[in-house]
């Protein structure tokens, strides 16, 4: 299922970073990715979408961190399906630090 908001990311990420798209040739090449101008100008259309690893690599060079946010995700906990109990444990997880090395320990031992 194609996400429309990623030609859209792509393109723009490009122009903020001052990229021509011969520019981006080059930097794929670098990450051993050959592109043809065709390829980048069919992922901003939206005609086509890149690969999972391509798009990585593209997310890489445009230094997008928040990969899933970035291209309209939501990355909150509400879209997983937890209970009340699970969603209590991770906040307690996230709000007590210290306790993280107990978890995983406890983890480790199943």
């Amino acid at each position: 299922m194609k996400n429309p908001n990623i030609s859209k990311v792509l393109k723009n990420y490009r122009k903020l970073n001052h990229y021509s798209v011969n520019d981006l040739v080059l930097k794929l090449e670098d990450n051993h990715l050959p592109v043809a101008p065709k390829t980048i100008y069919g992922w901003e259309s939206g005609q086509t979408q890149p690969d999972a690893d391509t798009l990585l690599i593209l997310c890489k060079i445009y230094n997008i961190d928040n990969i899933l946010g970035t291209f309209g995700y939501n990355d909150s906990l509400d879209d997983f399906l937890l209970s009340e109990e699970e969603r209590n444990l991770v906040m307690q997880y996230r709000r007590l630090p210290q306790m993280r090395e107990a978890v995983k320990k406890l983890l480790e031992m199943m």
